[in-house]
């Protein structure tokens, strides 16, 4: 019986870092915002009629809401592998490789650090594993050039350096 990618978990790959933020998220919710919202509801309970209050409406939806993020946040807990930092292995690009590469064609440089997805920040210099760039790096080594499709062709990177 072949089960579709559907039902399978999403396993993503986590810096110590990354789990952390993780952890901290599912805290606040569960022991900030959700006797914040139970307490909106008793509040807007008290005002006597539920069938015209606002208020009550408002609250429920919010407490639904926050509830099914926290179950997403859980699942993401429970699927997460953390990533030992220390067996990166720096002869090819892989996730939380930092690479310096070279645009051939007008031989501009940028430099890189792999990440997960959630933990990617541009501002920072860490892409998503997932993105174009980090799919056409992967595994490649330095030296070696790496072809990635954009929308309008394809660009050509030498890879220079790769450090973690």
């Amino acid at each position: 019986m072949h089960l579709g990618n559907s039902l399978m978990a999403q396993v993503t790959y986590y810096t110590e870092e990354g789990l952390q933020k993780l952890r901290d998220e599912i805290s606040q919710l569960e022991n900030v915002e959700r006797p914040k919202i139970s307490q909106q509801i008793a509040e807007a309970r008290d005002k006597g009629d539920l069938s015209e209050n606002a208020e009550y409406d408002a609250a429920k939806e919010a407490q639904g809401l926050m509830e099914t993020k926290l179950a997403k946040l859980k699942e993401k807990l429970a699927n997460a592998r953390l990533i030992d930092e220390s067996q990166v292995d720096t002869s090819k690009v892989y996730i939380l490789s930092t690479v310096r590469i070279k645009n051939v064609k007008n031989g501009m440089e940028a430099k890189y650090t792999l990440v997960a997805e959630s933990e990617a920040n541009l501002k920072t210099g860490k892409i998503s594993v997932d993105s174009p760039i980090a799919k056409g790096l992967l595994g490649t080594a330095v030296g070696e050039i790496a072809e990635i499709k954009v929308p309008n062709g394809v660009m050509e990177f030498e890879v220079l350096e790769i450090t973690r």
